[in-house]
């Protein structure tokens, strides 16, 4: 069975010189947004049942990734969670002219694993919130997570920060958090609607509306390490082909027209 990489830059940098640790290197090294982890693990089984290529994938907070990429990390294609970052390295010089484009469009949900968390009032993200007795709302830090930013927005558009700030907890990105609830470490959470889907349908889940907070646009871009790497080329046209998009929509994203 082939290693999934789950790894920070540095402990990165060790497994890809460590013959005990890594078998061989991969034609190309993905970074992948958090939230799109799950999605992304089955764009690669299908990406490489139909070519002959072998890719590995690395997710971390966006602004984590974003760090590991400007300090030397070997990736070939970033898979963010926003369009800021994407926008940041095509500025410095760090892609391929021309490769930044839209892969997804998130959408923003509240969750919690144990339906016996939400009030009788269950179709209103403000009344849920301000109804259910609870410890602990998880978010994903908005620093680094743009979902953990939509988030923040949307609270600060119902005009509930000041309200729920004590209760507020952070998670370092968007798989922290849904960790955080599925464990019941923290009661609700704010979390990508894809990593519900994936999940199955455990506890309760609203969508949060999407004029609440701006657009969750997801960009992705080849690096210019990767300008002549066949491989990280050819999984960019996969994701923007017809079957890729059939699995980014399964997974509760838009995309792109």
């Amino acid at each position: 069975m082939k290693m999934r990489l789950r790894l920070s830059w540095p402990v990165l940098a060790l497994a890809l010189t460590s013959c005990g640790f890594v078998s061989s290197k991969p034609d190309a090294l993905i970074a992948v947004a958090s939230n799109f982890t799950a999605t992304a693990d089955l764009l690669e089984e299908a990406f490489e049942a139909a070519y002959d290529f072998d890719v590995d994938i690395v997710s971390g907070a966006t602004g984590q990734l974003y760090a590991q990429i400007t300090n030397g990390a070997p990736f070939d294609v970033f898979l963010a969670a926003d369009v800021t970052r994407p926008l940041m390295l095509e500025e410095a010089g760090l892609i391929v002219d021309g490769s930044r484009f839209t892969y997804a469009v998130g959408a923003l949900a509240l969750w919690t694993a144990n339906i016996e968390n939400v009030p009788r009032d269950d179709s209103d993200i403000a009344a849920v919130l301000l109804e259910s007795r609870f410890q602990s709302l998880a978010i994903a830090n908005p620093d680094l997570a743009p979902y953990g930013a939509a988030a923040m927005q949307a609270l600060e558009t119902l005009g509930l920060i000041e309200l729920l700030e004590d209760r507020i907890v952070r998670g370092a990105n968007i798989g922290q958090v849904f960790a955080l609830v599925s464990t019941g470490s923290a009661e609700f959470g704010f979390v990508a609607q894809s990593q519900i889907t994936t999940a199955g349908s455990i506890g309760w889940s609203l969508a949060v509306p999407a004029e609440l907070h701006d657009p969750i646009l997801q960009d992705g871009v080849l690096l210019q390490r990767a300008a002549e790497n066949d491989a990280a080329r050819a999984f960019i046209a996969f994701l923007r082909s017809s079957e890729g998009h059939d699995i980014i929509e399964r997974h509760d994203y838009r995309v792109p027209e």
